[in-house]
């Protein structure tokens, strides 16, 4: 008996220090909010237990946060690990080696847990520098109470659109309007449209340029025109006059006189709670008969990267699997960046019922949903300047749709060499 209790106590000291020779002091930056930050706090205790590393957080609210990695990055002293907004990582990373590669780790990153497009989305000239942490895309959601009131079906395509709009001038007044479509959002339907026809997405990411040809942008801005002649949507100058209140806050979507929109998935609640008690309920992707693609927005909400500097990146693997992958991870981080990309964190979450149904209901139609990969250059912040700067001269006559569409792609282009 002595001899059994010797040997498992030279054992078990031999595991402590094993243990100790591995761990490795580590970093982890992100921003968010008071929730995020308590979770990712519980969770990177958890996972520095599990693996024996010790991980300090460095968190922030969101302004300011990409001047500060900024900062970091130029100077060579980011953490580890990185919460990165998906659109930087053209910033950072534009040739794929502003971070490391995690395909390199993917003995010890379960790899299998993220669908081939959420890798895609997340590779910069073919090499992994972020991993999806939860997948978003647009989704059109309707105030079913509202529409069953007017007597109107829910729209499954863009013609049906068009003649719900008819209905609900005559059964309910002239303000009222099936859809919402002002600055992001407006532009978000005309690269909708527009992909649908074209089967291609803005920006072509080899190329750098952009995708589409003037005439084929030029008719997805008249789209648009469309939707506002026919009363489908407001108009830009209606909806200055009211204040350009955000939709969650106009009264007009609070008592059904606008009764669907094209929003982010994750956002859903936002925009369901106003309504008290009406039900709203998502929907998949508008589209006509002849449409290419469904032209699905899917994009990761942000991502998980690790500093091409790193000390000890297997130890930074170590930590990135347990928070995405692992259930110390999963259940400390619960809901706090959206519902998780990772199969296995989905399951465990939906199935210990800790994400609304509308929610699962929605991301899966942007999950389901066909279309192009979408370059994060999409929403670089001159990019997205340039569409609504110009889109807004057209809402207010100043210029065609031929000139807005030429002005568009001139000024995206510019934007574009500078990578």
């Amino acid at each position: 008996m002595k001899l059994t209790k010797i040997f498992l106590g030279v054992a078990l000291a031999a595991t402590s220090l094993a243990q100790t020779a591995n761990a490795s002091n580590l970093r982890m930056s992100w921003w968010g909010g008071d929730s995020r930050h308590k979770a990712t706090q519980v969770a990177l205790k958890a996972c520095g237990d599990k693996y024996g590393h010790t991980i300090a957080a460095e968190f922030t609210g969101w302004d300011g946060h990409l001047e500060k990695v900024t900062t970091q990055i130029a100077g060579g002293t980011e953490a580890d690990i990185m919460q990165i907004n998906w659109p930087w990582l053209p910033l950072f990373s534009i040739n794929g080696d502003g971070f490391a590669d995690l395909n390199q780790y993917k003995d010890i990153i379960d790899l299998s847990q993220w669908t081939k497009d959420d890798l895609a989305a997340g590779t910069m000239n073919g090499k992994l520098n972020g991993l999806s942490v939860s997948t978003t895309g647009r989704v059109f959601m309707f105030n079913k109470t509202a529409l069953d009131k007017a007597g109107v079906a829910i729209p499954k395509t863009w013609d049906e659109l068009f003649a719900a709009a008819k209905t609900l001038k005559t059964k309910v007044g002239p303000e009222a309007y099936p859809m919402n479509a002002v600055k992001e959002t407006a532009v978000l339907l005309i690269s909708l449209y527009t992909t649908q026809n074209t089967g291609k997405d803005l920006v072509d990411q080899k190329a750098k340029k952009v995708a589409w040809s003037a005439e084929e942008l030029a008719k997805g801005i008249d789209f648009y025109g469309k939707l506002v002649k026919e009363g489908v949507v407001q108009t830009q100058k209606s909806v200055a006059s009211e204040g350009n209140l955000n939709l969650f806050e106009s009264p007009k979507w609070a008592d059904g006189r606008i009764s669907g929109s094209y929003e982010w998935d994750s956002t859903f609640s936002k925009y369901a709670d106003p309504l008290k008690g009406q039900k709203l309920e998502p929907v998949s992707i508008l589209k006509n008969t002849d449409a290419k693609t469904e032209g699905v927005y899917r994009k990761p909400s942000m991502v998980f990267s690790i500093s091409k500097r790193s000390k000890d990146p297997k130890a930074a693997a170590q930590i990135l699997n347990c928070l995405l992958n692992e259930p110390e991870g999963i259940n400390a981080m619960g809901t706090a960046r959206g519902l998780p990309a990772s199969k296995i964190a989905a399951k465990t979450l939906i199935d210990g019922g800790k994400i609304e149904p509308e929610i699962v209901a929605a991301n899966a139609i942007i999950m389901n949903g066909t279309g192009p990969t979408v370059s994060p250059l999409n929403e670089h912040p001159e990019v997205r300047a340039v569409f609504i700067d110009t889109l807004e001269e057209y809402a207010y006559g100043q210029i065609k749709s031929q000139e807005a569409a030429e002005a568009i792609i001139d000024g995206v282009n510019a934007v574009l060499k500078k990578f």
